[in-house]
């Protein structure tokens, strides 16, 4: 059985093997030893502290294969981002020049830095085990944020984002960059993304172009992939466009993907999962998947698994074995929702 739980101190060596796996791009899990641990401390505090609003918790999971004890995934999703270090993104504009004299009118797309997200929850880290890229593992692992999202709402912003991998070559480098690293930051790509994981981000307050950048003075190459997504991450944006997520210009500042929202309470999987009472015994036969979550925090759990279940039902009943998984015992509540 695969199940979804808070990561902890134990889990270190392979969330180490999780960033390695993962490669260039992702920036939130940097091969880093003192910062990884840091994560995962930050993580274990966060799901056991006591909160008024959102500030800088982070809620990082691992998805662990029961039979083997072994970590095949990771999932997480920020409370509030941009709290503590500032969180840079480009948002798209656009200028009018208009002059009646010569009768001549242009729109000019911009680029302007700007922190705008700060306070939005953000969905991040998600990877999956190359071997486990099956079934419905990697949507189950997406889309179990959501069950946490909707039990846990108060703990996480109003507006829910999720950053989309922008395109780069199999070497790591991002034709957007190019142009950034020779006019402005100096260092390449995979360096400037590792110190950004790595949270020291002063120099792009002290490097990055002040002013508007006029799209149409980039590079062709350059301005193609402002907005594009790179060809891996393509399942992962349908998924959270089917969730409702849409794409408000904002990309990455410096391989420009996009930058998606959603209203956390206008996800799709948000508004149609729903809590029913646990009953222990034996699970009568169904075909119909369901992606389940406890209501606890610390001792979070998610999974999925087969359930007679319809929309009437007020109660669900589950086998003693998923029971003891799940952390859950007789006339608990347990969150629903249909694959």
């Amino acid at each position: 059985m695969l199940v979804i739980r808070p990561i902890c101190a134990q889990d270190y060596d392979a969330l180490y093997q999780v960033a390695i796996d993962s490669g260039h791009g992702f920036t939130s899990l940097p091969v880093n030893e003192e910062l990884l641990k840091s994560k995962i401390a930050r993580a274990e505090a966060s799901f056991n502290k006591q909160i008024d609003k959102p500030f800088d918790e982070g809620y990082l999971m691992v998805l662990e294969d029961t039979k083997t004890g072994q970590v095949v995934g990771t999932c997480g999703i920020e409370a509030a981002v941009g709290m503590e270090d500032a969180f840079y993104h480009y948002r798209l504009g656009t200028e009018v020049y208009h002059s009646q004299q010569i009768s001549v009118r242009n729109e000019i797309e911009t680029l302007t830095l700007c922190h705008d997200y700060t306070g939005a929850a953000e969905l991040c880290t998600l990877f999956l085990n190359k071997d486990y890229r099956k079934g419905n593992n990697g949507r189950m692992l997406s889309r179990s944020r959501f069950l946490f999202l909707a039990q846990h709402a108060e703990r996480f912003g109003d507006t829910v984002i999720a950053e989309m991998r922008g395109v780069s070559d199999e070497n790591g480098d991002s034709p957007f960059y190019e142009w950034l690293q020779k006019h402005f930051l100096g260092i390449d790509f995979v360096e400037a993304d590792y110190l950004s994981g790595l949270g020291k981000k002063t120099f792009m307050a002290q490097m990055m172009p002040r002013s508007p950048v006029y799209v149409s003075l980039l590079p062709k190459k350059a301005q193609k992939v402002i907005g594009e997504v790179h060809k891996s991450t393509r399942p992962a944006l349908r998924l959270l466009q089917a969730e409702g997520f849409k794409f408000r210009n904002y990309v990455d500042i410096f391989d420009a993907g996009p930058t998606v929202e959603c209203g956390l309470r206008d996800i799709r999987a948000v508004k149609r999962s729903r809590l029913v009472t646990v009953k222990i015994g034996t699970m009568p036969h169904s075909d119909e998947h369901f992606i389940i979550a406890n209501t606890l925090l610390a001792d979070y759990r998610a999974a999925q698994a087969k359930l007679l279940l319809t929309e009437s039902q007020d109660s669900v009943v589950i086998s003693q074995q998923i029971a003891t998984v799940m952390k859950l015992n007789e006339g608990d509540q347990l969150r629903v929702l249909a694959m």
